[in-house]
């Protein structure tokens, strides 16, 4: 039997990817120690995530250890060894923020766990697929140097530019800019990936993604962006909005749309390849659409402020060209777009929010 490793096996992408996997027939291990709730709180656990895969699908095994911990990692890999076809790693630090306030623990996490995983893939599973869930912030800010044009509700790119219609392609340089500290991270686990891919010959894949959502995101102020929207306007919790006239564009993929890239990558895998990965021009939104949506869908006007200073490094206008993926993968497209992955985070999570509202409401009357 086929085994696939997959680390962030509790988050949106890795929870996903086990669900879809196992469906296939293949063993899936899962590797994830929680560490998303000590980065962003309680509220942001994933625990519930990972007890819910546990209870049902059949045969998942879950390893809570560290991927930054070598001897951890080599007795999972070296326990299934060549029976390992894909590795999927979703693990990481993923805030621009929150890397920041601690960026020795955000490198060591993203960039030396990607070390650790490449490794014990090389010495165990070295014909395995090896896909990496990369950043669009391996760009730094250069997207904001193109001519941007400002609209009614977001900025666009000028009509007579090179990428208007299609998106950001790969062949953007990294170099030269203002990453972030979190962008840094990302850049280096990469770049990682790809060198084991060019030195030793393995079937590596960079995806470097934009805003990847879905309803099961336990999105957080520091991370999940149409997750925690939708989370502030059915919670009443206020939201801030960080520059750009609330116009900035991000192109959004659903969990699902990317774990069947994965799938596609895995049938036919390259090596030392890199893709811009997203919803491209088929899903994407400014912040003031989304807050439309939000509204529109929930029935509830969303509290905000706004803050005009920008968040370093962030993006203005991102919209990802799809296709140098869909040239080597033509069977796959996105199937979902802004309107219908924030419906499906509705009714996902509205009951589950409505009685967290509750206990909060309830703790805060025995308070007072």
């Amino acid at each position: 039997m086929s085994v696939a490793i997959i680390t962030g096996s509790a988050g949106l992408v890795g929870s996903e990817a086990v669900a879809y996997f196992a469906s296939l027939g293949m063993d899936v291990v899962g590797i994830d120690n929680g560490m998303r709730a000590e980065f962003f709180g309680e509220e942001a656990s994933t625990m519930w995530v990972r007890d819910r895969l546990s209870a049902e699908i059949a045969g998942y095994r879950h390893y809570e250890v560290d991927i930054r911990d070598p001897d951890g990692i080599s007795r999972i890999f070296g326990r299934y060894g060549a029976d390992i076809a894909l590795v999927i790693h979703t693990a990481a630090q993923p805030s621009h923020d929150w890397a920041a306030t601690n960026p020795s623990v955000d490198f060591s996490v993203n960039a030396n766990g990607t070390s650790v995983l490449l490794e014990a893939t090389r010495m165990f599973a070295r014909d395995a697929a090896f896909i990496f869930t990369s950043t669009n912030k391996v760009y730094g800010d250069r997207p904001n140097y193109l001519p941007l044009v400002e609209r009614e509700t977001r900025w666009e790119l000028s009509p007579d530019h090179a990428y208007a219609g299609k998106g950001i392609p790969e062949t953007m340089s990294i170099d030269r800019t203002m990453h972030s500290l979190f962008g840094v991270s990302k850049v280096a686990a990469d770049l990682l990936v790809q060198e084991y891919g060019r030195y030793f010959g393995m079937k590596t894949a960079c995806f470097r993604g934009g805003c990847l959502t879905g309803p099961n995101h336990s999105g957080t102020q520091l991370h999940g962006f149409l997750a925690y929207l939708m989370k502030c306007a059915v919670m009443g919790t206020p939201y801030t909005i960080y520059g750009y006239k609330k116009k900035q564009v991000r192109d959004n993929i659903h969990s699902a749309d990317l774990i069947r890239a994965f799938h596609e990558f895995f049938q036919g895998p390259h090596s030392a390849e890199v893709y811009n990965i997203g919803g491209g021009q088929y899903s994407n939104c400014s912040m003031l659409e989304a807050i439309s949506l939000c509204e529109q869908i929930s029935g509830r006007a969303l509290q905000s402020r706004y803050v005009e200073e920008n968040r370093l490094g962030d993006h203005i206008w991102w919209i990802s060209d799809l296709s140098r993926f869909q040239e080597h993968h033509p069977g796959w497209k996105p199937r979902y777009d802004v309107p219908h992955i924030l419906r499906e985070i509705f009714e996902l999570n509205a009951e589950r929010w409505g009685e967290q509202c509750a206990t909060k409401a309830r703790k805060m009357s025995l308070v007072s």
